[in-house]
Order: structure tokens, then sequence, then C-alpha cells
């Protein structure tokens, strides 16, 4: 599941969650016209919208040609993609900090959530993930091959998508009940629940619409070499949210005033939130026409499917459908344990043990991977896709390697960052709402902690999978790691108390991705020669490690005496974390100068890039 708000760096598509590989990066190879670098950033899920076809190589130099781009020329165009991800990020964050004030993170909160989540399932499991794996590609080769330049493929594209997605909204808003019933048993059995969830639904649903209008519009232009319009546009819509969900506390109060809660809140403010969720995804939909007109791009339907190739583009997207289900089925079965236990958690009076907690806590532990590990992987993968071209194992092992060594600089320090600090975290940041439902989240954000490091190995393993255009193997990855999660999530549900279960189950997710890493690891070594440089990788995660286990004891220690001395309130939290967190990234450093982690220094000159120095 990925956190609200996401972009193309494998987050979701208007904000839903959704797991981070839903779509695979599969670059087409030959000519590619020069362009700039794409950032993965946040719009439709994650923060949502999924990972893009890969963009051409970095700083307009071809994907075809035989030259292996230098160091930093990869560190100049990962600083850019992480840039655009930073902003989006962060305006997504903001928002569910608004959205945390007003609504709280209890059942009110899971009911919004839930029917926030089902337009972007839908979506994709209708073929929002078919749209970046397969037909992306296409637009390239018929932008090079057809005498048009490819617009009437395009066309032909845009009003297919349209066409089926406006049909499945229409049925999806009438079966909203049952959707809902599907994604909530719990929600279902409560009559009130049930009927707020339903009315969120039907406002949120047709948002699917705007999300594929987005995203293919998005990638006709990406196809063009124009990156700008989908990587600012997602920013559109937070800030439509945020002024929504603003408006509702002005109106109505924050939820530390109002109390709102499933049973109080009023019709007028079900209409606002609702009518404010679509009103963003329209809004970032329609602000990436003027990019059509500057392409010189003329929108037209076209119903003349047959015979242009529509056809077989979706035999090849069978392995993408399938990756995208397995993926849906794991995440509707946390979705419905952890609204249950949240419910079983508030009535014993425990809030921040739902949904919304897990949600909210996974939003802020994905930041370092969307940021680092999806802008170094960016860049690297043109490099990838012409060692596969060329027959360089060698050559591909090295980027694999590259990518592993060079972002778990900044991901193995976090994870431990997460664990140890947690809780002053999230009571700092959802200082708006009550502080049981602030520590809720901290809790479910040191669970979730370890897991980014095997959460983010995945990532870039996979991408030697996609660079030899196979979608079949990360599939059955994906199964794994799905069954693995829905069933410790499972047991975590019936051997936890309610209070506890979600966090068990945050903890679950980590757990699936390690046991989802040793199967894609030891594939991808078969497949490249039997060595996948795991000696030099191993080493360089246990130099890291071995710097930041010292340093999260020694931040933690720190941090639980300054919130002794200080509490946990807004100006206490802030204290702990200062203290607590400078004394963590202290220790961290030196020891990791000490044991001469050398990727330390790629990181640094990914920086510089990013200041322009």
């Amino acid at each position: 599941m990925n956190a609200q708000g996401q972009g193309n760096d494998g987050r979701e598509a208007g904000g839903r969650l959704l797991p981070d590989d839903t779509v695979p990066l599969r670059p087409r190879l030959g000519k590619q016209y020069p362009t700039e670098p794409r950032g993965a950033h946040d719009g439709p899920v994650a923060d949502g919208g999924p990972p893009a076809a890969a963009p051409p190589a970095p700083s307009g130099e071809p994907i075809s040609g035989p030259k292996r781009g230098g160091a930093s020329g990869l560190l100049r165009s990962s600083a850019v993609m992480a840039a655009g991800t930073l902003v989006s990020r962060a305006t997504g964050f903001l928002r569910t900090l608004v959205m945390a004030a007003a609504l709280g993170v209890g059942t009110l909160n899971d009911s919004y959530q839930v029917a926030n989540v089902l337009p972007a399932m839908i979506y994709f499991l209708v073929g929002g993930g078919a749209l970046n794996a397969v037909f992306v590609p296409q637009l390239v080769r018929a932008m090079k091959e057809d005498e048009d330049g490819g617009e009437a493929y395009a066309n032909r594209l845009i009003t297919l998508v349209l066409v089926v997605l406006a049909g499945v909204t229409v049925l999806c808003v009438l079966a909203a009940p049952l959707l809902v019933h599907m994604m909530s048993p719990g929600i279902a059995a409560d009559p009130r629940r049930m009927a707020v969830t339903v009315e969120f639904a039907r406002y949120c649903l047709p948002t699917m619409f705007f999300m594929g209008a987005h995203l293919v519009i998005g990638q006709i232009l990406n196809a063009r070499g124009r990156f700008g319009a989908m990587m600012w546009t997602p920013v559109l819509n937070n800030v439509v949210i945020i002024a929504t969900f603003g408006a509702f506390i002005w109106a109505f109060g924050g939820v530390t005033e109002s109390g709102v809660s499933s049973s109080t809140i009023t019709p007028e403010g079900v209409r606002l939130l609702g009518l404010g969720t679509l009103l963003g995804l329209a809004v970032q939909a329609l602000a990436m026409l003027p990019g059509l007109r500057d392409a010189r791009f003329t929108l037209r339907p076209r119903f003349d499917f047959r015979g242009h190739g529509l056809g077989r583009a979706m035999g090849l997207a069978k392995w993408t459908l399938l990756f995208v289900l397995a993926n849906q089925l794991g995440q509707t079965v946390v979705i419905q344990l952890a609204t249950e236990a949240g419910s079983l958690a508030e009535d014993a009076g425990h809030t921040g043990a739902g949904i919304t907690a897990y949600t909210y806590a996974q939003l802020l532990w994905q930041m370092p991977q969307a940021i680092i590990t999806v802008s170094v992987m960016t860049a690297v993968l043109p490099r990838m896709s012409r060692a596969v071209q060329d027959g360089d194992a060698a050559a591909l092992r090295e980027d694999i390697s590259h990518g592993l060594r060079t972002s778990a600089v900044a991901i193995v320090p976090c994870a431990f960052a997460f664990l140890a600090l947690g809780v002053p975290m999230a009571t700092l940041l959802y200082a708006g709402t009550d502080a049981e439902g602030a520590r809720g989240i901290g809790w479910m954000l040191m669970a979730f902690g370890p897991g980014l490091i095997p959460y983010s190995v995945q990532y870039v393993v996979l991408r030697g999978f996609y660079a030899y255009e196979d979608t079949r193997t990360p599939f059955f990855n994906t199964v794994i790691v799905a069954a693995v999660n829905a069933a410790a999530s499972g047991a975590c549900f019936l051997l936890l108390p309610p209070r506890w279960a979600v966090a068990g189950m945050a903890a679950s997710y980590g757990l699936a991705y390690a046991v989802g890493v040793g199967t894609a690891w030891r594939r991808l070594r078969k497949r490249l020669g039997g060595d996948l440089d795991g000696a030099r990788v191993l080493r360089t995660y246990a130099r890291l490690t071995a710097a930041a286990l010292p340093a999260a004891l020694a931040g933690g220690g720190v941090a639980y005496a300054v919130t002794r001395a200080l509490g946990s309130g807004l100006l206490g939290s802030g204290a702990t974390l200062l203290a607590g967190g400078g004394v963590l990234l202290g220790v961290f450093a030196l020891l990791a100068h000490w044991m001469k982690v050398t990727e330390i220094g790629a990181m640094v000159g990914m920086v510089r890039g990013r200041l322009g120095r």
C-alpha cells in the first residue's frame, strides 16, 4: 500500500494508497528523441501515481547511444527528479496534516480513506497499470514510425481510455454500497458509518476518470519530451484538497474542538469534503490541456480502434494486469483487517489504531524511498537498458550495485531513525489531532521503520528484470510479497490486541518485502550468471547498519529522556526530535566516516547537484 498523494515514482494516483511497484518501468529500446529528464513525483496513487515508463536518457542522452553516461550526469539527473518529488511529496504530506486536523485519525477518517482508495484500486485493475507498462512504449514507437508523428494513435488511445473509464465510473457509482461492503464488512455492519462511507465513495469514485485523463495526457506529453505538466499538476490537486479540508475546519471546527465523528458529521460536511476531493483530481487533469497545445498536439476523439495496434498492446499487458491484481488483493485484505481492528480499538477507547494511522505513517515512511531510491534508479535505468541491449551483463550488474549502495546511504539511517524517533515525529507533525491518535501514528511509524530497507532493495532489484522487459518474474515475486503480507497481517489481527494489531500489520509489510527480496535476488543473480556483486553490496549495508544501530540507540535514549522531562506536546516533541535526531545523525556520521563508507561521497555529490554547487 502506498501513501496518499503519489506520482510517477511509484506512489498513488489521486492521492491513494497503492503498492510502490504497481506498474513496472519498461523502457523501449532504440532511437529516442532528445529530452530532459522526467521527475518522479506525486500525482494520482501515492500521493498517488504509478511508476512511469522510463524516460529517455538523462540530460538528453539518447538511450541507444553506445556510451555509458558518467556519474556526475546521473547525480545531476537524480537531483532534478528528487526536487520534483520533494515538492509534491511535501504538499501531499501537508494534506494529510490538514486531514488529520479536520477528521482526526479515528473511524470517520477511516471511512474517508476507504472511499478514497476505491477509485484508484479499480482504475489500476481496469488498465491503469497497463497504460504505463505497455502503451507508453507504443506511443514512442508511433511517434517514430507514423507519418503524423503518432497523433492519431495517441488520440485513439485517449478516446479508448476515457470511454472505458466513463462506463466503469457510472457502474461503480451505482454499485458504491457493494464496493464499500467488499472493502470493509466492519463498516457495512454499522448503518451510520456505512451511509457516510458510501456518500464519500460516490464523490470519490468519479476521480478514476480524471486519473486516466491525467495519466494518458501526461504520457503523450512525456513521449514528446515535455515533462513539466506531469511533474507539477499533482501539486494543484494537493492544494485543492488542503483548501477543502481547511474550509471544513473553518466551517465546523477542528477535530479537537468539534469532536466530529461518523455519527455527528453533517450531510453538508460530507458534501464539502467529497466535492473537494473530486475537484482536486479534475483540476489536476484539466491543467494538462495547455501542455498539449504547447506541444502542438490536437486533441480529437477517434473511435477507429481496430487495426491500429491497440489490441496487440492489450495482449502485451497481461502480466502487468496480473501484477496489479495480486497487489490489490493483498491490499484489500489489509484494509479490511485494519478498519475492523481500528473500530474495535476505538470502541475500547484507543484512537489512532486503524487504517488512517497506518496510511499516514506509511506516507511519512515512504518519503526517503520516493525521494532518494526512485530518483537514483530513474536516472540509472536508461544505462541499464543499454547494457541489456549490448548484452553487457557486467555493466548491468554494476548499475544495480550502484543503485543499491548509493540509495542505502540515506535509506538505512532513515529506517533506524523511524524506529528510534517515530513517536516524537508523529506527535510533532500531527499535533493538530488528539494526542493519543498522534502517538498511534508514531507507533505505526516505528513498526514500519526497519522494513524500509528491504522495501528499497526490492525496488532496485526489480528494475533489473524491467531492463530485460521481463514483467512475468516481478508478477510472481509480487504474489509472494502480497501473500506473506496478507498472512502475517491476518496473524496480527488474530493474535494481537486491537490496539496493536495494525502496528503489527505495519511490521508485516516490511517482513513481506524481506521475503520478496530474497526471492528476487536469487532469480536476478541466476540471470546475470551467478554474480550480483553481493559481497560489495552486503558489505555496504553491513557497515551502514553497524553505524545506524548505535546511533539509533543513542538518539532514542536522548529522545526518551527529553520526553520524560518536557512531555509530548508540541514544544516537547519539537525539542525531543531536535535533540534525539541531532545525536542520531552525529553518531551515524562519525561511525560511517570511521568505517570508510565510500558511497557517502556519491550521496553528497547528489545533494550538491541539487543545490547547484
